[in-house]
């Protein structure tokens, strides 16, 4: 099964409707849909400065907790100004079309769960869910984040209410391991599901791009959907090339259709 045309083929349908599990793994293509920058975007103003993968370590908090924090507020912001899009609406739809319907993302925001879907492992972690840097204890977030990100923002991190340590962001940095249960969680649903879609990511982050991995070799259909040719091209069942928000309602519908 290949397209490029965004039509839905009719295999693609008919694995739908047999599956009794199906897991939708996403990443940072699907949020770029509703405007939120990812990690190949260019920094700007005081951001500028720094590569974000450089901002996104234990050793940059601990040398410049400032900065860090204030970064990560800015985009704390940004995915509160953000709204789910259209592949947000038609994932949260697909669970009312199939037996069981598990999400992971690689998305540190929350709009899967805006849109509905429930039960999200986030492997990355969430940035509306800081704790502390010592004890790591949860905390909770300000009310409001910075309005704007333009000329960035140095914002000490607040103190925990346990401990007094640094609060960090509740995010997953380079060099940390995934949080164990969402990654046991995601592990099991690519292992038992039927059929996984891969949306919106470039298959290239590791341990996260194992998931098509492991559903591929406990045998089940595995249906990519991005904009750009990936790794995973060549095993994938079905590539379908185009952006999230756009293919993602036509499978929804086509699901629909096929049953009316």
């Amino acid at each position: 099964m290949k397209n490029t045309h965004h039509d839905i083929p009719p295999a693609l349908v008919q694995a739908l409707h047999a599956a009794q599990r199906v897991v939708v793994f996403t990443g940072a293509g699907v949020s770029a849909e509703s405007g939120i920058a990812t990690f190949r975007d260019a920094l700007t103003g005081l951001w500028s400065r720094f590569d974000a993968q450089a901002l996104a370590t234990p050793e940059a908090f601990r040398a410049h907790p400032d900065i860090v924090w204030g970064w990560y507020e800015w985009r704390r912001a940004q995915a509160l100004r953000a709204t789910p899009n259209a592949a947000h609406h038609a994932i949260a739809e697909l669970a009312r079309h199939v037996p069981e319907l598990t999400v992971v993302t690689q998305n540190v925001d929350d709009l899967h769960e805006r849109a509905g879907s429930t039960g999200v492992a986030h492997l990355h972690g969430s940035l509306h869910a800081p704790r502390c840097s010592a004890c790591a204890a949860p905390q909770t977030c300000a009310n409001e984040a910075p309005d704007e990100p333009g000329e960035g923002r140095r914002i000490p991190p607040p103190a925990c209410t346990v401990c007094g340590a640094p609060v960090r962001p509740g995010v997953v940095w380079f060099g940390e391991s995934l949080p164990g249960d969402a990654w046991s969680a995601a592990l099991r649903a690519a292992e038992q599901c039927d059929l996984l879609f891969s949306i919106g990511t470039s298959a290239l982050v590791y341990p996260a791009a194992e998931l098509p991995q492991r559903a591929l070799a406990a045998g089940a259909t595995v249906v990519q959907i991005n904009p750009a040719v990936t790794p995973l091209d060549k095993q994938a069942h079905c590539n379908l090339h185009g952006l999230a928000a756009d293919v993602m309602p036509r499978v929804v519908a086509a699901m629909g259709h096929s049953t009316s």
